[in-house]
């Protein structure tokens, strides 16, 4: 049996006998002494295979990358000169005395130590992907969150409660994946996009205090930070107050970034209402370790002989903002128009800016086309109102406000991130973490002339503010919250609400009608009849917290069997095509449709 990892073998070991399992990392044959970088999930370990040893030394000489192996050796000290500070055992080696081939390898499609791989070769061989010690530390960092993470909540009491995969298709935001009936024929479950509803009926049921690390699953649009199926961090409670909830579980992600990377979060997180995010950052997730703000200048556009000003200043929901970026007037007329291309794709229809020369000249010391369009009062504000100094850029954002929120907030963060931004101190701190509060209950959807959720059907109103349901959805503000690190959304909750006849009026503001509420959610309806208490929780999402703990670029570089954007599985060839029998068994017949290459 395994002794100790090999990646754990220290001077500890020395003068000892041990035996270890794993892969060969490396094979080095160096003028008849063959040298044996031998691999497992924690590491690294040097293994000698002297010619003394006629047995051994032939086994070594067969032996190529990714055999599995079997050593059993003597540890002793490395040569002085020869030791690596990089790895636990970089001062011992082991003189080996037995070595078994386990199982031999082909020749793998790269090499383990390639920095320079693509995705979609990583994907496709997987398996070995996950074998690279940097995969590795991804997903046994993740192991050590989740186990820090029900240590914590089962310190408090928290219960770790399954619920069901195969439920009931319930709108909440995104589409379901459905799954078809064979018993029951032309009815379908869905995978739950979260254990929302049955998290709440648990509270109902007097399990006060209830946590999951669980799979969700959204059909949406994929990116960086986004997967069909992903795991979240699920909590709820009873009987406490949005500051108490939102209290616990800050103490728990500190304590989980403590435990698992050695990093002290501040306490307390800073608080900001979602207004103040939007109006300051364009963003309700806002990095704050950029230090880059809007100034808002609608007002005093109004009657600009700028067209593109004056008429989103006058539009019904227009804005018009300034990026002030202080030293920025360096950049050249080639990164300007890089940036200009760059909000583009977030809708904007350009980037108009100012270099800042001579800031004391007023007019006369500003430089771009647009100054000759602007009145002397709009100049004056936007100088006094972003405190421009010689030497700056200002960037500036006019159209519909999610136009500008979006297009400026993302250009704040691509500068703040940039080499220029970092050189500069635009870019400050390691970690910033934030709670997002005060959320409006509803936003309009003039595709559908509706309110909708801006979280979920299922939030409480801020008290006081049942009275705006009925006509005035848009000023209702909700318990909701977000917890915010680095720009990044890490975890949102809100109280919930936990009386029938608010929860009905809110289902009348998103125009759910009694009929499709007790369609779609009879059974929540009724269960909050039943003397439901107060509660509220919160979702993290674990994939998103150990990306940023790691540095990693892409969630799919800490889930072990990610999808493509295209919510493929390179490596199972999954989804794919099944036969007529089962769809048959489903009671489901395929239209005819064109055959296209993925």
């Amino acid at each position: 049996m395994r002794t100790c990892y090999a990646g754990q073998v220290s001077a500890e070991h020395l003068d000892r006998e041990v035996t270890l399992f794993g892969w060969v990392h490396r094979r080095r044959d160096h003028g008849g002494v063959i040298f044996i970088d031998l691999r497992d999930r924690e590491g690294l370990a040097q293994v000698v295979c002297d010619p003394d040893r006629a047995e051994v030394f032939a086994t070594a000489e067969r032996i190529r990358n990714e055999f599995c192996v079997k050593v059993t050796g003597r540890v002793r000290r490395r040569p002085e000169g020869t030791t690596n500070s990089n790895l636990k055992s970089g001062e011992i080696e082991i003189l080996c005395q037995q070595l078994e081939i386990l199982n031999p390898s082909v020749t793998p499609p790269f090499q383990l130590d390639d920095e320079n791989l693509s995705e979609t070769t990583r994907l496709t061989h997987r398996v070995l992907d996950l074998r690279r010690p940097q995969m590795q530390r991804n997903l046994m960092l993740r192991y050590r969150v989740a186990i820090e993470v029900r240590k914590h909540l089962d310190a408090l009491g928290f219960v770790d409660i399954e619920t069901p995969m195969l439920t009931k298709s319930t709108p909440e935001g995104a589409r379901d994946y459905l799954v078809p009936s064979r018993v029951n024929a032309g009815q379908f479950f869905a995978l739950p996009q979260s254990p929302q509803l049955f998290k709440q009926l648990l509270m109902v049921s007097g399990f006060d205090r209830y946590y999951q690390i669980t799979k969700c699953f959204r059909d949406e649009d994929l990116r960086a930070d986004r997967q069909p199926e992903f795991t979240q961090i699920d909590c709820e409670t009873s009987f406490l107050s949005e500051t108490e909830i939102r209290d616990i579980f800050e103490t728990m992600i500190r304590h989980v970034f403590r435990a698992a990377i050695g990093v002290d979060l501040p306490d307390p997180f800073p608080q900001m209402a979602y207004s103040e995010a939007m109006a300051l950052y364009g963003s309700d997730k806002p990095d704050l370790r950029v230090q880059l703000r809007f100034t808002e200048l609608t007002d005093v556009m109004k009657d600009v002989d700028f067209k593109v000003f004056s008429a989103a200043a006058n539009m019904d929901g227009g804005r018009v903002v300034a990026l002030r970026v202080p030293g920025g007037s360096e950049m050249s007329r080639s990164e300007i128009d890089g940036y200009t291309q760059f909000v583009g794709i977030y809708g904007a229809r350009g980037l108009a800016y100012v270099k800042v020369n001579d800031a004391a000249k007023g007019r006369d010391g500003l430089q771009s086309p647009i100054v000759k369009n602007l009145h002397d009062a709009a100049i004056a504000a936007i100088l006094e109102r972003t405190g421009a100094q010689s030497g700056d850029i200002v960037f500036f954002g006019a159209d519909r406000a999610k136009v500008v929120n979006d297009a400026i907030g993302a250009l704040r963060n691509r500068i703040g991130h940039s080499e220029f931004g970092r050189r500069t101190g635009l870019m400050q701190g390691d970690w910033k973490p934030l709670w997002v509060v005060d959320f409006p209950m509803f936003e309009y959807d003039e595709e559908d002339a509706r309110w909708v959720a801006c979280h979920h059907p299922f939030t409480a109103p801020k008290d006081g503010h049942e009275d705006y349901l009925q006509d005035d959805p848009g000023r209702c503000l909700a318990k909701a919250y977000d917890m915010v690190l680095n720009g990044w959304e890490i975890g949102g909750g809100s109280v919930r609400i936990h009386r029938e006849e608010v929860q009905s009026k809110v289902f009348r503001a998103l125009n759910i009608g009694a009929e499709e509420a007790r369609a779609k959610f009879g059974f929540l309806l009724d269960a909050l009849q039943y003397g439901a208490p107060p509660h509220g929780g919160i979702a993290f999402g674990l994939d998103r917290i150990v990306t940023m703990m790691t540095g990693a670029e892409s969630i799919r570089d800490v889930i072990a069997f990610p999808k493509t954007q295209r919510a493929q599985c390179l490596l199972t060839q999954a989804p794919s095509a099944v036969d007529e029998k089962q769809l048959k068994e489903l009671h489901i017949r395929l239209r005819q449709v064109e055959a296209t290459k993925a």
